[in-house]
């Protein structure tokens, strides 16, 4: 098979393997979310546990790792990655997902087996970014600093996932710990340092600005740990605030700009809006006893994570196959889908908080995920493994 061998352009490059493997992870793990939670299929393990571990570490660290592989070499000034190396974590992660899904639907131990097996994956992807971080001979590596603590986070996140596995109130601290500290945390780390370097943005940050948001985030993920409600709502809408306030100094223009740099834009200042609504909806689930349904979290993944992830990956695609790193058509279509589903996303928990009975909302908003990673993966499928328009 051409696309299996090393000398194929499938694996030519570090980010296509990673971001083809994430693409279909997308869409068959919340398939799969989809028809458990339908009743048509059991799980071996919690629904939760799979939703949280499956698409942070099968979809969005895939994402990342494909990104970073290509990118972090530049950032530290040192020749690109080898294909042998980023190959090696890359196939190991491959029988790891095979391994979960097949244990999810058939076998716990099987579970447990691909998470030790896709543990090592990323282990291996960490230690090679530590490596480029240390033989860099970038006079400033600060961003880097931080991309690495974010992914120090993951490692601990999937530590935990793997014992929790054993010891279910291991859970919720892995969910959390994973979730801010590592996918969210990652995302603003590289998005912090791209988004205004792609915009021609020079207005210098605030002062320890990474550091602020670094210990916020902490302290976020603390507080919602050990459940100090009151705390936790004041953090949440001061980072809101402060991200706000910072980005829009920025001068980003993301209504001068083309598609392809207003989408990150947007992803940006989902950032603040997602924490300022988790804090909202704390204060709201207080005062009228009810749930929002996770609102703040799927703000941050949806708005914040996924956005950027598309438009990142875009971006990426294009400029490494010889294309001008500009969206299509298609490609402005899919941004604004995405806006879609995040509001979608809104109007779901509305309708858990207030009990409005528009039930379908769950399948649209889940479909129209579905539908997005179909799409924009089939745009650049050949681009990925042919080089193909």
């Amino acid at each position: 098979m051409k696309i299996l061998t090393t000398k194929s352009y499938f694996l030519s490059q570090p980010h296509q393997p990673f971001f083809l493997l994430a693409i279909y992870n997308a869409v068959i793990m919340m398939l799969l979310f989809l028809l458990n939670f339908k009743g048509l299929i059991t799980f071996t393990i919690d629904s939760v546990t799979f939703h949280s571990y499956s698409l942070i570490f099968l979809l969005f660290q895939n994402a990342f790792i494909g990104f970073l592989f290509t990118t972090f070499p530049r950032f530290n000034q040192t020749k690109p990655i080898e294909e042998e190396k980023y190959t090696t974590p890359f196939f190991i992660n491959i029988l790891g997902t095979l391994l979960f899904i097949g244990g999810t639907l058939f076998s716990f131990p099987l579970v447990v087996i691909a998470l030790f097996i896709l543990f090592l994956s990323q282990t291996l992807s960490f230690l090679l970014l530590l490596d480029i971080y240390k033989q860099g001979a970038a006079f400033d590596k600060s961003d880097s600093f931080w991309i690495l603590i974010a992914n120090s986070f993951g490692i601990l996140g999937h530590f935990l996932f793997i014992f929790s596995l054993f010891y279910t109130p291991l859970e919720n601290f892995a969910i959390l710990v994973s979730f801010y500290m590592y996918a969210i945390f990652l995302g603003f780390s590289v998005a912090q340092r791209m988004i205004p370097f792609f915009s021609h943005s020079f207005v210098p940050k605030t002062k320890y600005f990474v550091n602020i948001v670094f210990t916020v985030f902490l302290f976020i993920t603390l507080t919602s740990i050990f459940n100090i409600l009151q705390l936790s709502i004041l953090l949440n809408l001061i980072l809101g605030a402060f991200l706000f306030y910072e980005f829009k100094r920025w001068q980003l223009h993301p209504f001068q700009s083309p598609p392809i740099l207003w989408v990150l834009h947007v992803a940006l200042f989902w950032l603040p809006i997602g924490f300022f609504f988790t804090g909202i909806s704390q204060i709201l689930e207080l005062i009228l006893n009810t749930s929002f349904y996770f609102l703040g979290i799927h703000l941050l993944a949806l708005g914040f994570l996924t956005t950027v992830l598309v438009g990142f990956g875009t971006r990426v695609i294009l400029g490494h196959s010889n294309q001008a790193p500009n969206g299509d058509k298609l490609a402005t279509k899919i941004f604004y889908f995405i806006q879609v589903i995040v509001l979608l996303r809104i109007f779901f928990s509305l309708d858990i908080a207030f009990g409005f009975g528009f039930n379908f909302l769950f399948d649209i908003t889940l479909s129209s995920w579905l539908l997005l990673f179909i799409i924009w993966g089939g745009r650049y499928h050949n681009t990925l493994l042919y080089k193909q328009k």
